[in-house]
């Protein structure tokens, strides 16, 4: 896949995996539009976007994805700065510690992890069509960070998708990590007569400032786990943006840029089609 005069939009920039990607891009000469929702970390990560910048152009625009109005606001903002997206990296995301509930009444943690990145997507599909439409077929890509937190559970709980009733802060997380997958399943299906490809990652245990908002148990059972930095996580995301091989297939589930088995819970049509239609239903309350 050649690197000239392509568009990459990289949530979850500000920092750790996302960061380090929108940084491996713009040194190829990509044009990155760059997401945060920190002010002071995006501000840092742009200097250091730029500073990778090998001719390129960046793209720095602040927003946080579990607001659907910042989520629209900023696919309305891309809009502004590009005609056509190439490559759209869903990276954005976290783990709670407790149930917040936003300003729009939607569970944070679902709200950020995935019904922001529905959202920002559904509003960018014209622009990934239109880079579809001159690009060599596989060549434009969306890519989900999802998590092994996906394996965990048997399926997402239809009756309290956001865990309103029943809500922890693991189970949260893993219910929000499965729909990453099935939401990439979905826009592989919805997208393969356009020649856009759409995948999953597990990028694996990062150092990074992650798992800052997870519960103190949390955090410290993870930094037992052998991690990798964030300059080798972002490797599986530059991968899957550009790499020949990841563009010959579609809704696939990868670690360490080798396809996994996602939980089969996200390999029955039905429950991709369900999570979609219940996106759709909470996006919509908000009124985005």
């Amino acid at each position: 896949m050649a690197d000239a005069e392509q568009i990459a939009v990289v949530t979850g920039a500000s920092s750790g995996i996302g960061k380090e990607a929108a940084k491996a891009l713009a040194a190829r000469g990509w044009h990155v539009i760059a997401l945060g929702r920190d002010p002071g970390r995006t501000a840092a990560a742009e200097a250091e976007i730029r500073a990778a910048n090998q001719g390129g152009r960046v793209d720095i625009i602040q927003a946080d994805l579990s607001l659907m109005a910042d989520a629209a606001r900023a696919a309305r903002e891309i809009a502004a700065l590009t005609d056509r997206v190439h490559v759209l990296i869903n990276n954005a995301g976290g783990m709670a510690r407790a149930r917040v509930i936003t300003p729009e009444g939607l569970e944070e943690n679902f709200a950020g992890n995935h019904l922001g990145p529905f959202l920002l997507t559904d509003r960018l599909l014209p622009l990934i069509r239109r880079a579809a439409v001159d690009a060599p077929r596989g060549s434009v890509r969306i890519v989900n960070t999802s998590s092994d937190g996906g394996e965990m559970i048997p399926g997402l709980l239809w009756s309290d998708l956001q865990l309103l009733e029943r809500f922890t802060p693991g189970h949260a997380y893993c219910q929000a990590k499965l729909a990453n997958v099935l939401f990439a399943r979905g826009l592989a299906q919805r997208l393969a007569a356009d020649g856009v490809v759409a995948h999953a990652v597990h990028p694996g245990t990062i150092d990074s400032n992650f798992i800052t908002h997870a519960e103190e148990s949390t955090q410290a059972h993870i930094r037992t786990l052998k991690a990798m930095s964030s300059e080798e996580g972002a490797q599986a995301l530059v991968w899957l943006a550009t790499a020949e091989e990841p563009g010959q297939t579609t809704g696939g589930y990868f670690h360490q840029c080798k396809p996994m088995p996602p939980n089969p819970f996200a390999e029955v049509d039905a429950n991709v089609d369900r999570l979609w239609s219940e996106s759709e239903k909470l996006v919509a309350q908000t009124g985005a």
